[in-house]
């Protein structure tokens, strides 16, 4: 088992310093992750904390047929997915409202992205389709395998792997579009 799966197993057998521990490791990569599908970073952090209350209230069953960390994103994509639904009458806000939350998302991520090609690599990827930053963001970022991402996208494998492909390639040209320099994608 991996770390994040045995400290919910020690978590699940009555040592509250699992949890602790799952939120330590995931916290950061999981907000972020959260924030491509919602766009806003309070939402985002307010959802991953929605999923971690999950995991200490409701206790849902690891079966283990994936790593702990595929699992563990693909219950905040459902969180995430259900926030949209739910909320999706209130998507007509003015783009002026949000002028802080972009201020704060740059600031998270500036600590999280802490080589400056990352924080560029990143911006750029934000200016993406949604799809095309969420399947290079967990492969890259994150480190899951096509597989992995999946199951945590729910689709194919080959759906996957094409949709990384038309990604990287979309990213290249934004990349050439703002000068940025790279060795290989």
């Amino acid at each position: 088992m991996d770390n994040g799966a045995s400290s919910y197993r020690r978590y699940l057998d009555g040592d509250d310093k699992g949890i602790v521990e799952i939120i330590r490791d995931y916290k950061d990569g999981l907000i972020l992750y959260i924030n491509g599908y919602v766009n806003n970073i309070f939402v985002a952090e307010d959802l991953a904390e929605d999923t971690f209350f999950k995991l200490a209230a409701k206790k849902p069953r690891f079966n283990g047929k994936s790593s702990f960390k595929t699992w563990l994103f693909a219950v905040a994509r459902n969180i995430a997915v259900d926030y949209l639904r739910h909320n999706s009458k209130n998507a007509s806000d003015s783009v002026d409202n949000y002028a802080d939350f972009l201020a704060a998302e740059y600031d998270v991520e500036k600590e999280y992205l802490i080589k400056e090609q990352k924080i560029t690599l990143h911006r750029t990827m934000r200016k993406l389709k949604a799809e095309y930053f969420l399947v290079l963001y967990l492969t890259f970022f994150e480190g899951f395998s096509n597989a992995e991402t999946a199951k945590i996208m729910k689709k194919s494998k080959r759906q996957i792997e094409n949709l990384a492909y038309r990604a990287k390639i979309s990213l290249k040209s934004e990349l050439e579009k703002e000068g940025f320099e790279y060795e290989e994608l």
